[in-house]
């Protein structure tokens, strides 16, 4: 399946390792990532109030970056189509709001049940868990998936991981199905 434009969710760019691990796959030509300040306040809020090890400043300016490193990844304008939205989670809604108003076909998202077919269906939008997301682009470009990940992997220096380690951290990401497909090219990450 390929995707075209996906929303990340702020769910999905809570976890640094994953926010990290879609950015360089973003950076890859095999999608349009998008987002919102909304979804950046969000996730933003959430590392804040668990890890008060971290400052405003250090998020704000992982913010700045992921929003130059996307280009035309901020979605605007959208928030006329909010209220006008059903979903399980009314908090939810601007999300769908944003992947509407930024021609969007997926969401990318944890939560599933919040985003349910029936809502997202008259829309050309479907919910996708990441790990289903991240192993639909090995259809697209595996040597794309692969090179992201061995980039993504390279960063980490403090400590630097063996492949081992880093496919570990990325299944507890909940990427299962994605770390088994690269555990068969782990000669390329």
């Amino acid at each position: 399946m390929g995707v075209h434009v996906a929303v990340f969710d702020a769910c999905v760019l809570y976890p640094a390792p994953l926010r990290d691990f879609l950015m360089e796959l973003s950076t890859k030509d095999l999608f349009r990532a998008k987002w919102t300040e909304q979804i950046h306040d969000e996730w933003i809020r959430n590392v804040l109030s668990n890890r008060p090890d971290l400052t405003r400043e250090q998020l704000d300016r992982t913010r700045r970056i992921m929003n130059q490193a996307v280009p035309d990844s901020l979605i605007e304008g959208y928030e006329w189509l909010i209220d006008d939205l059903a979903l399980p989670d009314p908090d939810d809604r601007h999300v769908l709001a944003a992947a509407i108003h930024g021609q969007a076909n997926v969401i990318v998202t944890f939560n599933l049940r919040d985003f349910p077919p029936a809502a997202l269906d008259p829309h050309g939008i479907e919910a996708l868990h990441p790990d289903d997301f991240v192993f639909s682009q090995f259809d697209l470009s595996m040597s794309a998936v692969c090179s992201a990940a061995k980039t993504h992997r390279a960063r980490l220096k403090k400590p630097p991981k063996s492949v081992d380690e880093y496919l570990e951290t990325l299944a507890r990401q909940e990427l299962a199905e994605t770390v088994q497909r690269l555990r068969k090219f782990a000669d390329l990450i």
